[in-house]
């Protein structure tokens, strides 16, 4: 469970985390706490929803990979992943993330170069939990940067994975041509490995 927070810091964010269930030093002197994740009326909800967006907007990314996999039918495995990251000190707005959607972990990575303090993730990684609440929510509150078309391109492979279209080699091209219009745009492993071309019929996986 979250603990209280005494002084919380998180980016621009500050004067907004007091309306999203943050226990404050003055609301603790009063004996008034609010649970975490369950704004008091509609004005909150809203604030809470408007940080979200633009938390993710600055520290959030929508990520497609597909990596070996010799346990599955072609050897290749499609993972998506809904990742927001921040340091030691604000890992505390990653929780509050956490609760909010009701779905997926907190992780951290052990930094091992001259960075005094670790990076934390929250991370979703179930296929129903991407496509029951983490698309639902940017479909109907959207992202202003360029990651709303990541975001696009995520929704398309996760819905294609909803209709197990992975579980075919003509599938898994598909959802490889999608993700290398994501942002990142590093070439695909998968589309250019010698088995995929050799038994990918001409013309598949078009999008």
């Amino acid at each position: 469970m979250l603990e209280t927070l005494e002084s919380p810091v998180i980016l621009w964010y500050n004067s907004t985390i007091t309306n999203i269930g943050v226990i404050m030093p003055s609301e603790k002197s009063s004996g008034v706490s609010r649970k975490v994740g369950t704004p008091d009326n509609q004005q909150e909800r809203l604030k809470t929803i408007g940080w979200i967006v633009g938390y993710v907007d600055g520290e959030g990314c929508f990520q497609v990979s597909i990596v070996k996999n010799q346990r599955t039918k072609f050897g290749w495995q499609v993972f998506p992943e809904f990742v927001v990251t921040q340091n030691e000190k604000s890992k505390e707005s990653l929780y509050l993330m956490k609760n909010h959607f009701g779905c997926g972990e907190v992780y951290i990575n052990r930094r091992r170069d001259n960075h005094k303090e670790n990076l934390y993730r929250y991370c979703v990684r179930s296929i129903r939990d991407l496509n029951e609440k983490i698309i639902p929510f940017f479909m109907s509150n959207h992202l202003k940067t360029a990651k709303k078309n990541d975001f696009i391109h995520f929704s398309r492979t996760v819905g294609l994975l909803v209709k197990k279209e992975h579980f075919k080699l003509k599938g898994i091209v598909k959802i490889a041509k999608i993700v290398q219009q994501m942002n990142r745009k590093i070439p695909s492993k998968f589309l250019e490995s010698s088995e995929t071309i050799c038994r990918t019929p001409q013309g598949a996986g078009k999008i």
